[in-house]
């Protein structure tokens, strides 16, 4: 008998991640019933601590990553397509140091990087004379060649929300904050205890899907006493946000003399994103956090190229998290593989755990997996996520189209005529963050007077309360540092101001 405290479903995934959610966006939308729950908010870790790129991985090249190069590269454009408001093309800026290899075999990287997957509207790589470009100004006056390429930019917890939102749509429950506890299995069935602060929920599904990211080891040993078949690595990677270095919208990419590769990405319009590091990683996973030495690397290295020196006492903020990536004996953490690898156990009750993976993936990761486990559930439903917008993108109508993308300007513009009572700033910040959806956040408000108070700088009461209902914030992190970015900008204290509001309304609810 289902009820509050009782639920049948048809698949449990247990991961509220990029992965996870986009397998909970593909199992309902072929009809399959499904509960997502993650034990933290939605992004908490791995999923919120990425570069914020959409991209092919031009580094990988150098590891002879063809086919995931490949892979990542095809999903780019299609991705972009899917949420244009989330997402953006961005050009990267590449400096020629005399230490690097030769720049005919940097352009010969960059023209495989141009063909390996077909490109839209994307352009392609360029050579570039840096001293009479924009770009070139930032950068210390030795650095006078360099290469020009395309990726993609994206608000990487944001995208896990909207994959949370169409799960929901399509008929999903999605349970943050709600652990699962418990795991028991017979030939047809799996049983989990899921907690939360109102108590306890059974659940009995027809397959499990682990999508628990660097918990996926221990999820899986726990839940059938199996270790992976593949092993996993445990990478830390680290960033740092410092005042704004340079004034344009390009971007840099910096390879370190040790090899590693680092990016400079302009942010939140008054900073600058470094990041990121590469480390082997055996702490706690509910406590990852940057080093003084990662920190001190990473301005070391901001140094190498631009002319504006920086400190670690000029960081403002600092974020990291552990990426899962499957062992591949590589000797260095940075040369691991981010290709993904699923692993079925049908000794009962299917099982799927999902190994590694890179955010650029998780829309073929999430299908590949759902055609895995759909035909043991007697489902047919076909792929379907390729043709279809995420929750906002649907800007020019219903269907994924380039004009989302290369006609964005267009369209804000439209916004902007539509609601010319809201201030430039705050117009192209809900825009960006909620696409076609603004029409739900603003529906029936005809000033700024009807957004409710100021709860902190730049956050008003509608939004905090879409956020609420529609995105499963519960907290003052979930609000200011995942789905958006106001902490930046919002100053001390605003983080126990919006908690008290959040109780507010919780009482009075």
């Amino acid at each position: 008998m289902e009820g509050p405290d009782h639920i049948e479903t048809d698949v449990l995934v247990v991961g509220g991640g990029i992965n996870g959610a986009g397998i909970a966006r593909d199992a309902a939308g072929r009809g399959l019933r499904v509960v997502l729950c993650e034990k933290d908010d939605l992004a908490a870790h791995t999923s919120s601590a990425s570069s914020k790129l959409i991209h092919g991985g031009l580094r990988y090249l150098e590891h002879y990553e063809f086919r995931l190069v490949r892979k990542a590269l095809a999903e780019r454009e299609v991705l972009l397509r899917s949420a244009p408001h989330i997402m953006r093309p961005l050009r990267f800026v590449m400096p020629h140091d005399s230490g690097q290899r030769p720049v005919w075999l940097i352009r010969a990287g960059l023209y495989l990087y141009d063909t390996l997957a077909r490109r839209e509207f994307l352009p392609g790589s360029e050579a570039v004379a840096l001293r009479s470009h924009e770009a070139g100004e930032a950068l210390k006056d030795r650095f006078t060649r360099g290469f020009i390429y395309s990726d993609g930019w994206v608000d990487d917890a944001r995208l896990v929300v909207l994959n949370a939102i169409a799960a929901r749509e399509r008929g999903a429950s999605i349970l943050t904050r709600t652990a699962c506890t418990s795991l028991t299995r017979d030939a047809r069935y799996w049983t989990a205890t899921l907690a939360h602060a109102q108590g306890g929920t059974q659940v009995r599904a027809r397959c499990l899907v682990n999508a628990a990211g660097p918990w996926a080891a221990q999820l899986l040993q726990s839940a059938s006493g199996a270790r992976p078949r593949r092993a996993l690595r445990l990478i830390k990677g680290s960033h740092i946000v410092v005042p704004r270095l340079f004034e344009h919208d390009y971007a840099y990419i910096f390879q370190h003399p040790d090899g590693r590769i680092v990016f400079a990405m302009p942010y939140e319009q008054e900073f600058t994103l470094i990041g990121t590091t590469d480390l082997d990683y055996e702490g706690d996973l509910d406590r990852v956090a940057i080093s003084e030495g990662e920190i001190a690397y990473l301005c070391e290295l901001s140094n190498r190229y631009f002319k504006r020196a920086i400190a670690p006492a000029d960081v403002v903020w600092t974020y990291s998290g552990v990426r899962p990536l499957v062992e591949d004996a590589a000797a260095s953490a940075a040369a691991a593989t981010r290709d993904f690898r699923l692993e079925m156990d049908a000794s009962g009750a299917p099982m799927l755990t999902v190994l590694g993976g890179k955010i650029t993936t998780f829309r073929k990761l999430a299908e590949e997996a759902v055609d895995r486990i759909a035909p043991m559930l007697g489902n047919r439903g076909g792929a379907w996520t390729a043709a279809a917008c995420l929750p906002g993108g649907d800007l020019f109508g219903g269907s994924p189209s380039n004009r989302g993308v290369v006609e964005f300007g267009s369209w804000l513009e439209g916004v902007r005529r539509r609601y010319p009572w809201l201030p430039q700033p705050l117009a192209t910040r809900y825009a960006r963050a909620y696409g076609s959806r603004i029409e739900v956040l603003l529906a029936r408000r005809q000033g700024m007077h009807e957004l409710g108070p100021q709860i902190v700088p730049g956050l008003y009461a509608a939004e905090a309360e879409y956020m609420v209902k529609y995105e499963w914030a519960t907290r003052a992190a979930d609000i200011l540092w995942r789905r958006s970015k106001l902490g930046l900008h919002a100053g001390a204290g605003s983080e126990q101001l919006l908690d008290e509001w959040i109780a507010q309304r919780t009482r009075v609810a």
